[in-house]
């Protein structure tokens, strides 16, 4: 639980230390001060003290690091600043800092260093840079470690200046003074922010939320139309909006309303949006509310890893269920943040040495969430969890991969539970209200082939690459269908469930990595049909039943064979979700074409070992002249496509549609479009700052219509892939991304 939050008034920006002016002796002088003294002329001048300071060498050395990382840009090497960097050694900064208290300059640091990020430290990797900062100034080491409740001087010995207590006089035109002018600031004002903290995170409110209204169960079974309250913004997944004043005929005069900058990292967003306020999940666990028209910051929670650093790691989406916004981190916990203040109202483990880029739903008064990093072998295997949303117990625990003695177990050909290993859940799941089941996708076995896991192409290894349908109350498989079996190419089905009812009939879509499109029924997993997107030549297919096995020689592939498989782990169909246009009645999918060559290595089958154990060559997708992103739409009655746009660009975001009849998607080469649903006519663009990431939205505030889309880097395949086969795009910064929100003029 969290500790008890305190009131703190933060310089949230200093471009630079701004230190007093305070003299203070230099050692000469001290040493100065013993000659002649009481032994007389001709006497040996005794020698000068040593003082020691605040610190221990080891904070010092540890400190040099620190420097160069975040302080040596600005302040150089020798630590003699530039600009308005001022020096943070030698005689100037002795003479402005020596006589002040250590903790001041500790606090300082603290508070306002790195300039664009102050406070994103460890409290003990600042305490280590100042302590290099006294060892460059040549103040002795002392035994005890500097801290936050540190004694004595900068300089020790040094004493505090007197002070005066003559009137200062002001300067004024004509007029020299004796001190500044009443009121002038030698740093940015000090700017209002409640801090709460826990162990293992920080939160930082800065305004009042505004109006904010409950989300309850019921709302979010059926989210008004003006806020965003899913990942693909209902329940189904269908990344729809029920909005129109955008529609095909004004989406060509969008202008900016404002752009908001992220954090660094590797980012896929998807933000939330409630009366007016958006819920941003930033890269490395960062959670900000926004003012959702014109982008004022409200409250901001950064996750710390056990060290008290930043984190690492993408995360692509959160939750929202009453007052509560859940975060599955990326060291594998729960967090809910009250959606007010960004407060920790709860936490919980979920598992020790796993992992989680996507983010949880909510279902019934459940967090439901599934796990990722399951490449090793371990007892624990992959899973998904559900946890109740008020308090964050455990409810259920569903394994991802069959346990020998239980049904299904037989299919990993004999392998030990502790050696079986996959079934990663990369993406959120759907639910459906009325059938009370929630949907998921899961990843293949690892190692990624079926050689390499020593198995045989006949050996299935339920329940990977299958989308399971799970029980809301208790997490029991009330039934699967195995899309892959023995996948062994990288060809995830671990994407987007879509819920819709066709022709009265309930159905759930998914598409993975092959570009196939596949149609079950949602109440039993039967097997409705299937379409294929793209081109491939990994697969053999009974199109009556939905049957699949991998041709001849890919069942024969050993250790160390290369085969050659199309499409590659670019896609087919990657993460980038498919939009549903109820207008059309149509699934509108972003795709790659690429294909590639891969080949299983060696690697030991053995506890706690693992990996992907692949190697891989990517070229291009046969017959498609190079075009190598792909977006189009298929009827959902027949699966037959109805337009489709290729284009040189890889497509790297979902698709999100309207109904204004307008689809919106973005790509690689920082594009972002607008097309008709009906026809795949082009109806707007604009070019980002970076290649389009992530999951777009759209909302509505006081009245107003918007679309949000990030950009950003990272993200696997899908953006690896089009680094390699079209680097005369060259559009692939690594650094942070932005988010940009648009709205009609």
């Amino acid at each position: 639980m969290p500790r008890t939050h305190r009131t703190f008034l933060g310089l949230l920006f200093t471009p630079f230390l701004v230190l007093g002016a305070v003299q203070a002796a230099t050692p000469s002088e001290l040493s100065a001060q013993g000659r002649g003294g009481r032994g007389g002329r001709g006497q040996a001048a005794p020698a000068p003290v040593v003082i020691p300071g605040p610190y221990t060498q080891a904070q010092a050395d540890a400190g040099a690091q620190g420097y160069v990382q975040s302080c040596q840009r600005c302040h150089l090497p020798d630590m003699g600043g530039t600009s308005e960097a001022p020096p943070l050694a030698g005689t100037a900064f002795r003479a402005k800092w020596g006589a002040q208290p250590v903790t001041e300059l500790l606090a300082l640091v603290r508070e306002s260093m790195p300039p664009a990020r102050p406070g994103s430290l460890s409290a003990e990797v600042y305490t280590q840079i100042v302590a290099h900062i006294l060892d460059r100034n040549n103040v002795a080491p002392g035994q005890v470690a500097l801290s936050a409740s540190s004694a004595g001087m900068v300089i020790p010995g040094s004493e505090p200046a007197s002070t005066s207590t003559a009137a200062i006089v002001p300067p004024v035109p004509g007029r020299l003074g004796t001190g500044p002018t009443p009121g002038a600031l030698a740093a940015p004002p000090e700017t209002p922010a409640t801090i709460y903290e826990t162990p293992r995170s920080i939160t930082r409110t800065y305004r009042p939320l505004g109006s904010f209204s409950n989300v309850s169960q019921a709302v979010l079974d059926s989210p008004p139309a003006e806020d965003w309250l899913h990942w693909r913004g209902n329940p189904q997944s269908w990344g729809y909006s029920p909005l129109d004043q955008i529609d095909r005929d004004n989406v060509g005069t969008l202008q900016l309303a404002f752009v908001w900058p992220m954090e660094e990292g590797e980012s896929q967003q998807g933000p939330l949006v409630r009366d007016g306020t958006m819920f941003l999940a930033n890269p490395g666990n960062v959670i900000q509310a926004l003012n959702a028209a014109d982008g004022t910051p409200l409250w901001e929670y950064r996750r710390l890893d056990e060290n008290g650093q930043p984190m690492n790691g993408q995360l692509r989406s959160l939750a929202i269920w009453e007052d509560l916004i859940y975060v599955a981190t990326q060291d594998a916990s729960m967090v809910a943040l009250d959606a007010k203040t960004g407060r920790v109202r709860w936490e919980t483990l979920i598992e020790e040495g796993y992992s989680d880029g996507t983010g949880p739903i909510v279902a019934n008064g459940k967090v439901i969430n599934g796990i990722t990093g399951c490449t090793r072998f371990r007892e624990t295997g992959c899973f998904i969890t559900a946890h109740d949303a008020r308090t964050g117990e455990e409810l259920w625990r569903t394994q991802t991969m069959a346990r020998p003695g239980e049904p299904h177990g037989d299919t990993w050909g004999g392998a030990p539970w502790g050696l079986r290993a996959g079934g990663d859940v990369w993406m959120n799941g759907a639910y459906d209200p009325q059938l009370n089941l929630a949907y998921f996708g899961t990843a293949q076995a690892k190692p990624w082939n079926f050689a390499s896991r020593r198995m045989t192409a006949q050996d299935s290894a339920l329940y990977t690459s299958s989308t399971l349908a799970l029980d809301v109350d208790n997490g029991e498989i009330r039934w699967f269908f195995q899309h892959i079996p023995a996948e062994s190419f990288d060809m995830d089905e671990a994407y987007e469930r879509v819920l819709i009812d066709v022709q009265g009939l309930p159905t759930v879509f998914s598409a993975g990595k092959t570009g196939i499109l596949w149609k079950n029924d949602r109440r039993t997993g039967a097997f409705l049909g299937l379409k294929e997107m793209t081109y491939q030549d990994i697969l053999e297919i009974d199109y009556e039943t939905g049957a699949v096995q991998y041709r001849r020689d890919l069942q024969e592939m050993r250790i160390g064979d290369w085969a050659s498989v199309c499409p590659g782990t670019g896609g087919g169909k990657s993460w980038a979700a498919m939009g549903y246009s109820p207008e059309t009645a149509t699934l509108i999918v972003p795709m790659h074409q690429s294909c590639m060559d891969m080949a299983g290595l060696e690697t030991p089958i053995e506890p706690g070992a693992g990996s992907s154990a692949g190697s891989r060559y990517w070229r291009e997708m046969p017959g498609t002249n190079g075009m190598f992103g792909k977006l189009a739409a298929y009827r959902v009655d027949n699966l037959e496509e109805v337009w489709s746009v290729t284009q040189r660009e890889g497509f790297l975001t979902a698709a999100l549609t309207t109904a204004g009849g307008v689809v919106f998607v973005g790509d690689y080469n920082r594009y972002f479009r607008a097309y008709d649903v009906r026809n795949g006519r082009e109806l707007w663009s604009t070019r980002l700052n970076g290649p389009a990431m992530g999951f777009p939205i759209s909302y509505e505030v006081d009245g107003v219509q918007y679309v949000a889309v990030a950009t950003g880097w990272g993200g696997g395949s899908i953006w690896r892939v089009p680094s390699f086969l079209t680097p005369d795009l060259n559009t692939t910064p690594t650094g942070g991304g932005s988010l940009f929100v648009f709205r009609v003029n």
